[in-house]
């Protein structure tokens, strides 16, 4: 079983390779505020290319699917994330080596950190061996780990530097010091003092105390200090000649596959220690199941991961939402009163696709979504004055590239299409754009106040924004199924803003 990738089922899985920028409709969606978070406190792996590759091959997703469930595990989990931990130390005693000017003092610095190194592979290896991941790229990986250890190149790498550790641990010797004059000689069996001084002292301890110490990153040495070393080592040529010979051979030690290994794992980790955020806040995730042909899509208990996470932060509640397609439907057209909850319905459906897209769980009790080839939004923007155009003639030129890109394999955002112009035109433009879309077979969401949208055809499927029945001010942010009623309820809150002509008379008149 060859291993290549924890990341892609096959050679080459990232067709043309890592997406350096995030894909335009990320700020549409809030999904780079969820990718953000995502990767908040890991910048060292990059990992956000990783975020803007989605994958449009089923068993792509599968693979991934396999060893997110892996890792579910505990005791797997906490096993990778130690591994990852002492890498990023072994990172550090590398970059603390560069840094330091003395020879044997940055010499020392990389036997240690080749050490770390070492014991980070055999104790992720045991912890594979006996948390027996199911996936085949974990299986595949450990395999790898296998071969690698025992290889001769690991096994020089590992014994000789347990061998230069113990034998410069063993040196002994003694520093003269008078007047302005040091001498370093070997140890001539002096008594050690070391233990009688701590004992003298011991009775003036006064219990735990804060350790103030550094521990890291090392102090670079002093003159005098860099010239005993020297001295010392003169003294013990034989291990000193070791390790400079050690460092020289295994200069590049780190196999590339497991640097690799130890980035794209992040991957996974990352996202789901976001997602254990929402699980503890009482919140569901899901494996979709994607589907490529079929486009009998839909998803229970969904919700908007951005928009959660705010008001996690604000112990407020969090409200699910379902949708559902069926035969011959494939756009959902919400409409209904403002501040409902539309928008980050839309929003929602379009992170479902997208983070289905990278073979991750997604928010909800259960989904079954389309794997697409390009994911579109059309939202609202300010009118920019640079490009010379009204909003009506920049709503149509950016929903006309859209429609020239889109495929029946593509999935489509539009939140409040034409809100710009007159009503009529408005239904006629927005009946135009849809009509395409329908003849076109993609999937769509359609967030609009023209309600003669919803019912455009066969293929449109209405959703409406519900209210509290006795108080029409009050949302529920519940999206339901039902035909458009045309109540915007915009009474209801210019009453309650006393906005309405009488409030705004009396208050005139007072």
């Amino acid at each position: 079983m060859n291993f290549h990738s924890i990341l892609f089922d096959r050679p080459g899985g990232a067709k043309g390779g890592e997406t350096r920028e995030a894909p335009a409709f990320f700020r549409d969606l809030n999904l780079d505020q969820i990718i953000d978070a995502i990767c908040a406190g890991r910048n060292e792996y990059d990992l956000k290319p990783l975020f803007h590759t989605h994958l449009t091959d089923l068993a792509a997703i599968a693979y991934r699917h396999q060893i997110m469930r892996d890792l579910e595990n505990a005791a797997l989990f906490q096993a990778i994330k130690s591994f990852s931990e002492n890498m990023r130390t072994m990172r550090q005693y590398l970059t603390a080596a560069e840094q330091l000017h003395h020879k044997y003092h940055k010499e020392k610095w990389f036997l240690n950190a080749a050490e770390i190194y070492c014991e980070a592979i055999e104790h992720l290896l045991h912890d594979l061996n006996q948390t027996a991941p199911a996936s085949r790229g974990l299986l595949a990986f450990r395999e790898h780990l296998a071969q690698y250890v025992k290889s001769g190149r690991f096994t020089m790498l590992a014994q000789e530097a347990n061998q230069l550790n113990s034998d410069l641990s063993a040196i002994s010797y003694c520093i003269l010091i008078k007047d302005s004059s040091v001498t370093v000689r070997h140890y001539a069996s002096e008594i050690d003092y070391s233990a009688a001084v701590e004992d003298t002292f011991a009775k003036f301890k006064q219990g735990a105390v804060e350790d103030y110490r550094a521990k890291f990153p090392p102090p670079g040495m002093n003159h005098i200090e860099a010239q005993v070393l020297d001295l010392v080592a003169l003294l013990n040529p034989a291990p000193f000649k070791a390790l400079d010979d050690y460092c020289t051979r295994h200069a590049g030690y780190v196999e590339t596959t497991i640097t690799d290994f130890d980035r794209e794992i992040q991957f996974y980790l990352a996202y789901l220690e976001y997602a254990e955020t929402f699980k503890r806040a009482g919140l569901a995730f899901c494996y979709p199941q994607l589907l490529n042909k079929a486009k009998n899509i839909g998803s229970r208990e969904s919700f908007d991961l951005a928009l959660a996470r705010k008001l996690i932060g604000e112990d407020s509640a969090i409200v699910c939402n379902d949708f559902v397609l069926r035969g011959n439907e494939r756009i959902l057209v919400v409409s209904g009163p403002n501040q409902g909850g539309k928008t980050t319905f839309a929003r929602t459906f379009g992170q479902l696709h997208y983070l289905a897209s990278l073979g991750c769980p997604v928010p909800g009790q259960e989904a079954q979504l389309f794997l697409y080839d390009h994911l579109f939004t059309h939202f609202e923007r300010e009118e920019d004055i640079t490009t010379l155009r009204g909003k009506l003639q920049d709503d149509l030129i950016r929903i006309h590239r859209i429609l020239e890109q889109a495929t029946p394999d593509s999935v489509i955002v539009i939140n409040e299409i034409f809100s710009s112009t007159a009503l009529k035109d408005a239904v006629d433009l927005g009946g135009k754009v849809l009509e395409t879309v329908s003849q076109l077979d993609a999937l769509c969401v359609c967030v609009t106040f023209l309600d003669e949208l919803s019912s455009l055809n066969d293929k449109t499927v209405s959703l409406v924004a519900t209210i509290v029945p006795d108080n029409p001010t009050l949302r529920t942010y519940r999206i339901e199924r039902r035909p458009a009623d045309g109540l915007s309820y915009a009474l209801a809150l210019a009453e309650k803003y006393r906005l309405t002509g009488a409030r705004l008379r009396e208050r005139l008149a007072s």
